[in-house]
């Protein structure tokens, strides 16, 4: 069958995902279905790794293996002819109809361009903990607050944010303390008066290392050999966001340094996308898979519009129309329905 990508440069994709994770699979999918050259370029860094145990993920009531989500989307992405390389993309820049990208392995092109490069969730300086991480150690009261209700849970920080976790952490559990760690409290005045009316205890001496068996976490030792028993670790350290190739381009990023995008997951730079964590979106799995479809759409749509302004679809139709059937099969019937 005539494709799309037959009448255009092969040098050029019409497509670049950068990033393997939810977003840029989910992206990938629906590029892959509506029959677009797509390329996606994955560093292999995924935050979904980290995931054991997926709760919240639709579908799935008792739970999915991130990995097992990034190795199925994959999976799915290839049945529809889309390709994968494994690169780190390490400089970009615009022409007026093609991203030229640099990787560490080689140099791709192309007409549209979708950035889900993610973020990098910082883990507590805290000797011990990082065994810990998506078992008993995590970063989202949304996606872990409800497996550990009931149970002991710190909260390290130093913040506003880290009280206001502090708080909500109580829906889930009566049995809450802030660690700051041995940082300087930073809290403001209201939040140190929710402190004192809710009772949260806060432990301000550094933790020197985490007692934990099989990556469950059984206590904090702290300076000076006092030690609190708990079951839960959560974080407020803070986000890494992948933004440097949006910043080479010039696109537009809030105050955290997460990339604005429209409903459609257009960045201020034509042509340029993003999707997944990397935006201003709550950063959960399935939102993330929501914003590559979005993304995938809003694509398609934009080089299905350049088509019929360039007049390419044209191109197109006529190649349909030599090679290949366009007119159904026309039969007459009788007055029974049957053929004739």
């Amino acid at each position: 069958m005539v494709q799309h990508s037959d009448f255009d440069d092969p040098g050029v994709r019409e497509v670049i995902v950068v990033g393997g994770g939810i977003a840029g699979l989910s992206a990938a999918i629906y590029l892959g279905r509506a029959q677009r050259d797509t390329l996606v370029i994955d560093s292999g860094h995924s935050m979904a790794k980290w995931e054991p145990v997926v709760e919240n993920y639709l579908g799935f009531p008792r739970g999915v293996g991130g990995e097992e989500l990034l190795k199925n989307g994959t999976f799915q992405a290839k049945r529809h002819d889309v390709r994968f390389v494994r690169d780190e993309i390490t400089s970009v820049s615009a022409g007026k109809s093609v991203f030229a990208l640099k990787g560490k392995e080689k140099r791709y092109r192309t007409r549209r361009l979708l950035l889900a490069t993610g973020i990098f969730h910082r883990p507590p300086e805290i000797p011990g903990v990082k065994e810990c991480l998506g078992h008993s150690m995590f970063f989202c009261k949304d996606c872990d607050g409800y497996r550990v209700r009931g149970k002991r849970i710190a909260i390290v920080g130093a913040n506003n944010e880290a009280v206001e976790y502090a708080l909500g952490m109580l829906h889930y559990s009566a049995c809450v303390i802030v660690v700051t760690n041995g940082d300087r409290p930073r809290w403001d005045k209201r939040h140190a008066r929710w402190l004192d009316e809710y009772e949260i205890p806060v432990a301000r001496q550094p933790v020197r290392d985490v007692e934990h068996r099989k990556r469950k976490i059984r206590a904090l030792e702290f300076a000076g050999e006092k030690s609190v028993k708990i079951d839960y670790l959560f974080t407020t350290r803070g986000d890494v966001f992948y933004n440097q190739l949006a910043k080479k381009l010039g696109a537009k990023l809030d105050s955290d340094g997460q990339i604005k995008v429209d409903q459609c997951m257009r960045t201020s730079v034509p042509r340029l996308y993003a999707a997944g964590c990397v935006t201003p979106a709550n950063c959960q799995m399935i939102i993330a898979a929501g914003q590559g479809a979005a993304a995938a759409q809003a694509i398609n749509r934009d080089l299905f519009e350049e088509s019929l302004a360039t007049h390419s679809l044209q191109h197109f139709r006529a190649a349909q129309i030599d090679k290949e059937k366009t007119v159904p099969e026309i039969s007459r019937t009788n007055r029974k329905g049957r053929k004739k």
